[in-house]
């Protein structure tokens, strides 16, 4: 059962998540507003996630079908990191655009979306700016005149990314070309020796020269590069950094020699990360069962296989939030049904006439979308989520709030179109017919 939270919601995060769930998307904040039955897990993440601020590492993986809400978790995970002042990164594994077996490419991408609390993506220049900034007062505080600020803050460059140096020389030497092309006043090398920084290829030559630095990034030296990142985000008052890796189950679809690749790569990952290199690291991939336990994914690599392996055989109320898999249940028709009954509440709590759209909207009805939802999707109740949500809040709560007389139960029928579908509902919703599918009120 779930029940409305009394606490104020202020209108800006009301609106936000409303907007998202009118979209059919994941919100990108003010999750909190929306869980339900992630509770179970609080305690152990928030331990994880102090102790990653406090210099250690975390590698996750979280598994669920589709529509178990596996990127709701995450960016619910991701805020709380951020309420710890951590920097954020999410991004989705694919083909074409962030290939797993290519880790500068995963690096790039991370620079792409990193964000903090006070920056959207990408925030990688205010956080370099930041460093620097932290580094002059260091050195002022130790006694340095404006005279000697120069040398005193490359010195305490050289001594803070040491570490980084015998992996990826580079990355300090394009931290010190990007303060000089900021002290001569050249924004454009600036630009680009950050954009070089940052893992984007093809910067223009001129710029890479002035940095004192050459080519492009490649797949070993990205891991210096984000080992550098971090040094970065911690000095410059970042408590860590949570990355997420979405969707690696679309690794079951690439040519083999790939998938072989980007297998080892994160089981090369997992290792860095266990063997100390990577502290203030959180880093999650979420993918479906397949993955994990079929032979065209996880279970292809033995060595990564036996880093993943978590015990599943026990019923899923005592699995264990601290083991390196998480599983997420997925929907059932009442937990559907609370969900929507929170959605209608947080609707509720900013619109003009909050008693009419409960009234209206009532439990009953509520629990009668949802059941009609997931039989437009063949009786999937557990994909249902995103459509369900969509329907809720863009058919039906925003009509009650605009149309006094608007009662869904006379002037409401469900429909379903093929174009706002995925891929996965489209074929679900192949073996029921949205038309046949009728509100029985």
């Amino acid at each position: 059962m779930i029940e409305p939270r009394p606490s104020p919601v202020s209108a800006a995060r009301r609106r936000t998540a409303i907007d998202a769930l009118r979209r059919g998307a994941v919100p990108e904040s003010g999750l909190d507003l929306l869980a339900t039955g992630l509770d179970r897990f609080e305690a152990a993440l928030d331990a994880e996630l102090d102790g990653v601020a406090s210099g250690s590492s975390v590698f996750k993986a979280v598994r669920g079908e589709y529509g178990s809400g596996k990127t709701f978790f995450t960016r619910w995970l991701g805020e709380r990191a951020k309420q710890r002042n951590f920097a954020v990164a999410e991004m989705q594994v694919s083909e074409t655009e962030t290939p797993l077996h290519k880790l500068e490419t995963v690096y790039r991408r991370l620079t792409e979306r990193l964000s903090t609390p006070s920056f959207p993506p990408s925030a990688l220049r205010p956080v370099v700016d930041a460093w620097f900034y932290a580094l002059e007062e260091d050195a002022l505080a130790a006694g340095a005149d404006e005279d000697a600020l120069g040398s005193a803050v490359e010195q305490l460059l050289a001594d803070r990314l040491t570490e980084v140096s015998r992996h990826a020389p580079s990355f300090a030497t394009a931290l010190r070309g990007y303060r000089s092309a900021l002290a001569d006043g050249d924004e454009a090398t600036a630009s680009a020796v950050l954009a070089w920084l940052g893992g984007q290829p093809h910067v223009a030559a001129t710029a890479r020269r002035s940095a004192g630095v050459r080519g492009d990034l490649d797949h070993f030296g990205a891991l210096g590069f984000l080992q550098g990142l971090l040094t970065v985000l911690r000095d410059s008052g970042h408590r860590g950094l949570f990355v997420v890796l979405d969707e690696v189950e679309t690794l079951q679809r690439v040519r083999s020699d790939a998938r072989d690749k980007a297998l080892n790569a994160l089981r090369q990952l997992i290792d860095e990360l266990h063997s100390g290199r990577f502290p203030g690291l959180y880093l999650v991939i979420t993918g479906t069962p397949a993955f994990f336990d079929g032979q065209q994914g996880v279970q292809r690599l033995p060595p990564l296989a036996q880093r993943l392996a978590t015990d599943f055989t026990t019923d899923a109320r005592f699995d264990n939030p601290r083991a390196v898999q998480l599983r997420l249940p997925g929907f059932t028709l009442d937990s559907l049904t609370g969900l929507g009954r929170t959605i209608r509440d947080l609707y509720a709590s900013g619109a003009e006439a909050p008693d009419r759209i409960k009234a209206v909207a009532d439990d009953a009805y509520i629990a009668d979308l949802a059941r009609a939802v997931g039989g437009a999707l063949g009786g999937k109740v557990g994909v249902a989520p995103r459509l369900f949500l969509k329907k809720l809040v863009g058919d039906v709560l925003d009509r009650i709030d605009q149309f006094p007389d608007f009662d869904p139960r006379q002037h409401y029928r469900l429909t379903v179109d093929d174009g706002e579908l995925t891929d996965l509902e489209r074929n679900l919703a192949a073996s029921a017919s949205a038309d046949d599918i009728d509100l029985e009120l």
